[in-house]
């Protein structure tokens, strides 16, 4: 490979690997789940060797980066669409904190140990298990937590006199992407009759108007309506 071809090579895939980096959006890197690692690594082995291997032609290493890129954007496209597939694609958060204490099958399931539980606490200035009320390891890999109400930082709803009392220990959806969320609805002892009743109160006439909506920790019902009901 004589100097003139690395530098075109190099030229292509660096042109061609950041077209594509646009057309993907940032989830691939702020939201790296075990699809979009694979995707990165992929990608990354394709640009490599499209710029090293000069058994490897030009135009195939740039029709199998598109071709790649556009299996990801389809498949960015199901996760989006269907909340089955994107539990199949990317998983499911689980819950390995569970109003204070370890839930032991969902760190087996995680495949997370106690040294590296208490490693993903102290990311988020946790220093001590005793202060965590609810700690959820996502899909991306990263740990939400949320601590005990005494542990908590004082704002200024708190400090507002009458608040409301809490009915449930967290705020849980029951409405994604137009679906009620039943088994969610059952754990909190609510029916579609009680649902239906608090979208009307909101103006909504149906679920399928609904994009989210989750009952709060007081009993209160957060609802975000799809964008084309916006005005």
């Amino acid at each position: 490979m004589d100097l003139y071809e690395l530098i075109l090579r190099v030229s292509i895939g660096f042109l061609v690997l950041f077209v594509m980096t646009r057309i993907m959006g940032r989830k691939e890197i702020s939201q790296m789940t075990f699809f979009n690692f694979v995707s990165a690594i992929a990608i990354g082995s394709i640009t490599a060797n499209l710029v090293a291997n000069q058994n490897f032609s030009v135009r195939n290493g740039v029709i199998a980066l598109v071709g790649w890129t556009a299996y990801t954007l389809v498949m960015d496209l199901v996760d989006i669409k269907s909340k089955k597939a994107r539990k199949t694609v990317t998983g499911s958060p689980i819950t390995v904190i569970k109003e204070g204490k370890i839930v032991e099958d969902g760190l087996k399931e995680s495949r997370l140990d106690l040294d590296s539980l208490k490693a993903l606490l102290r990311q988020k200035n946790v220093f001590s298990l005793k202060d965590v009320d609810y700690a959820v390891f996502e899909t991306n890999g990263k740990l939400s937590v949320m601590k005990k109400q005494e542990k908590q930082s004082v704002t200024k709803s708190d400090m507002k006199v009458g608040s409301q009392p809490k009915t449930y220990t967290i705020a849980t959806e029951v409405v994604s992407d137009g679906r009620i969320l039943s088994n969610n609805l059952s754990k909190l002892n609510l029916d579609n009759a009680w649902l239906e009743q608090q979208l009307q109160q909101a103006g909504i006439d149906s679920v399928e108007d609904v994009f989210y909506a989750e009952v709060q920790q007081d009993g209160s019902l957060f609802i975000d309506s799809k964008d084309n009901l916006l005005h």
